[in-house]
């Protein structure tokens, strides 16, 4: 919690508890008050339900309880609040007094790069599961999404102290290796004219990448592959390719700001025998048993319409199987905390999981799971046609190519992650306050300019210590300020509601706070006070939105 909203909490507690020794009501020892932004700007910075929520106690009506705790608080204002208002149907309204906003100013210029920063999680160990897309193939733009997304949460939880594990779980087992194997053999036995004897299999991978692939297969081996049983030549085919394309695919996610501490094989699950050791576990605590030659998960313990298979009775395991061994894997790596971010078209499997959790003996508060809805790729309004390179989609390289990093993680994450996003790239080209990447980065570009021009005439930045920001009294000067003061809150709420668009929608409100302080004020040429309040405003906006560009993975430019 913010200092200013900490400090108005507790001005409230004191005033609810006086009141209660006064009417002989009796409150809860440890009762929270709840402070949240008004709805009206106008209406102040902080707002509380309290006369609401306790108004039954005391046996009052909710607005005659909240004029009395107006009355009690602004007897002692500690310094913090300049205003308080009883608001229908029973709301505490605060306004800030200008000094305090002042001191938000001081703190981020002070701060730099840690401002805003937080110790929700107090060095505890979470692991954010991001991405994942099978390695049959490139990036696509639903998989650009959700890198973003766990990218950007990953960076805020490391900003609210915890200690981040970013990991990409590779599904490298499966017949789908398989029929990727065969995909490249047939291509391969094409170049040769020779298709006929490798036909392309049902199901398979067209894109022309698999062609590339099995033209490099082709140079290392020469034709040495068509004589030989298909029964080893599979094996090359199938390992050649899945490390051709998850190289392609770590090219183009580090191209896109997104790099992964751990890349997780799912093949390994079962190298090591953590799957058998799963159900071993699962059927010691009663959640798994054998019928029918399979084994089964008891998922109808958890509320599931039926029981799952986890091994067939081929002795072939499900993916249900390789799900449950990687959570156990997890909790082995001693995380506190899961995040699984998926997209939309796997909703199904997070009851599944939980279950799993719950077979565990885990804690459900554990484990978490985001899910990104589809994107939609428009051109001025029109949908996109297709990619030829990946066959059936368009990749996310096509889209950085066109349209720049910076460009699409920002409209990746200017969403809620639960939302369907409709991504325009001539409007993500645009050199306007329409493109909402651009209108941040330019606020920041303008900022560097005063201060490079301030440098020009030999007017350095002042200590902050020695600025009077009472001075900075025009109503865009404080609007500016009380944005500035709000991105510690935004951080912590973005942290702890695992919602990191909120840093997006945060970047773009303090932008449009800047530039409408920007054309109503000059900045240089004042007198040499309310300069270098101004210049000291500016600097604080300056560090605010390069903190906030960098928790988005987006460059902060100089010049634009």
């Amino acid at each position: 919690m913010s200092a200013d909203k900490e400090k108005i909490a507790s001005a409230v507690r004191v005033a609810l508890k006086s009141e209660a020794v006064k009417s002989g009501v009796s409150l809860p020892p440890d009762f929270d008050i709840l402070m949240e932004r008004p709805k009206i700007a106008s209406r102040g910075e902080w707002a509380t339900n309290a006369a609401m929520k306790f108004s039954k106690q005391f046996g009052l009506a909710p607005m005659e309880l909240a004029g009395r705790l107006a009355a009690s608080v602004s007897v002692d204002k500690s310094g913090i609040i300049e205003e308080v208002e009883a608001v229908a149907p029973g709301f505490l309204n605060f306004t800030l007094a200008r000094d305090w906003v002042g001191e938000a100013i001081k703190t981020a210029v002070k701060m730099g790069e840690a401002y805003g920063s937080n110790d929700l999680g107090r060095g505890r160990r979470v692991q954010v599961e991001f991405v994942s897309a099978n390695p049959t193939g490139p990036i696509h733009l639903g998989h650009g999404r959700g890198g973003v997304v766990g990218d950007v949460l990953a960076s805020i939880l490391a900003f609210s102290g915890w200690e981040v594990e970013r990991e990409y779980y590779v599904n490298d087992a499966g017949l789908q290796m398989e029929n990727l194997g065969h995909s490249t053999r047939s291509r391969y036995f094409a170049l040769y004219g020779r298709e006929d004897e490798a036909p392309f299999p049902e199901g398979g991978y067209p894109g022309d990448y698999i062609d590339g692939i099995a033209r490099v297969i082709s140079r290392e081996y020469g034709d040495s592959l068509l004589s030989r049983p298909i029964g080893e030549t599979i094996p090359i085919f199938r390992d050649r390719t899945r490390e051709s394309v998850l190289g392609m695919i770590k090219r183009d996610l580090s191209d896109f700001g997104i790099n992964f501490d751990v890349w997780f094989s799912e093949k390994s699950l079962y190298d090591d025998d953590l799957a058998e050791r799963t159900i071993d576990l699962l059927k010691k605590n009663g959640y798994a048993y054998e019928s029918d030659g399979a084994v089964w998960f008891k998922a109808t313990a958890f509320g599931d319409d039926k029981d799952r298979v986890m091994i067939r009775n081929n002795g072939v395991p499900t993916y249900f199987t390789s799900d449950t061994a990687y959570l156990l894997n997890k909790y082995e790596r001693k995380f506190d905390f899961l995040i699984y971010i998926w997209g939309a078209d796997h909703h199904g499997y997070v009851p599944r999981i939980r279950s799993v959790n719950k077979a565990l003996g885990k804690k459900d508060d554990g484990i978490e799971f985001l899910l990104i809805q589809f994107v939609s790729l428009l051109r001025d309004g029109e949908p996109v046609s297709m990619s030829k390179r990946a066959g059936t989609f368009v990749t996310l390289r096509e889209v950085m190519d066109e349209v720049g990093r910076d460009a699409a993680r920002f409209s990746f994450v200017n969403r809620k992650c639960d939302s369907h996003l409709e991504f325009d790239l001539e409007v993500a080209k645009r050199t306007s306050s329409e493109n909402p990447v651009y209108y941040v980065q330019y606020a920041h570009a303008r900022i560097s300019g005063i201060l490079r021009e301030a440098a020009l005439r030999g007017i350095a930045l002042p200590d902050v210590e020695d600025v009077d920001l009472g001075l900075l009294s025009d109503p865009c000067e404080i609007r500016l300020a009380k944005e500035i003061s709000r991105f510690p809150e935004e951080v912590e709420r973005a942290s702890s509601a695992l919602e990191p668009h909120r840093v997006a929608f945060y970047a773009s409100s303090l932008a449009e706070a800047f530039h409408s302080f920007y054309n109503s004020l000059k900045v240089l040429g004042e007198s040499p006070d309310l300069m270098n309040a101004r210049l000291t405003l500016a600097e604080a906006s300056r560090v605010t939105i390069s903190n906030a560009l960098r928790l988005l993975g987006v460059s902060a430019p100089e010049k634009m």
